[in-house]
């Protein structure tokens, strides 16, 4: 059995606490969380939020396909609307095996969005599927 000194133990625990601190230092991005607006309960955090490549704005929905008219297609596209998450245990009718079906609060029933396994498409135009959609101004962002 070897013995080791304290200046073995030292250089170990420094090591490991350089490890960890450079590990923790990568990690220094504020952590967004979005809450229900009406009654503050969390409902989901940044890392359960599904990025989408965003769309054509209106050119992309049907009723401005049909028209032609190229007037107001050339505007700045507008911001999403909504975020799209991965399913959460919280939302009911999706556990209760719904296909479709609005997206209430747990805690005050406050309607926050909607979900369609098919998919949705964004206010920027782009499809996502599946969509799990809540609305922005249904949740509020905080960052911790």
């Amino acid at each position: 059995m070897a013995e080791t000194s304290n200046s073995d133990l030292s250089s170990s625990h420094m090591q490991m606490a350089a490890t960890s601190s450079s590990v923790m230092g990568s990690n220094t991005k504020p952590q967004v969380i979005y809450r229900c607006k009406k009654c503050r309960r969390i409902v989901a955090a940044q890392e359960n939020v599904v990025s989408h490549e965003r769309g054509e704005g209106e050119k992309c929905f049907k009723w401005k396909k049909r028209s032609g008219d190229t007037y107001d297609m050339e505007k700045e596209l507008p911001d999403c609307s909504s975020i799209f998450v991965e399913p959460m245990k919280w939302m009911q009718p999706v556990q209760e095996g719904y296909v479709e079906e609005k997206l209430q609060c747990m805690g005050c029933k406050a309607r926050l969005g909607s979900f369609n396994w098919a998919g949705m498409q964004c206010s920027c135009g782009a499809w996502v599927n599946p969509a799990f959609r809540l609305h922005k101004s249904r949740i509020d962002e905080c960052h911790a």
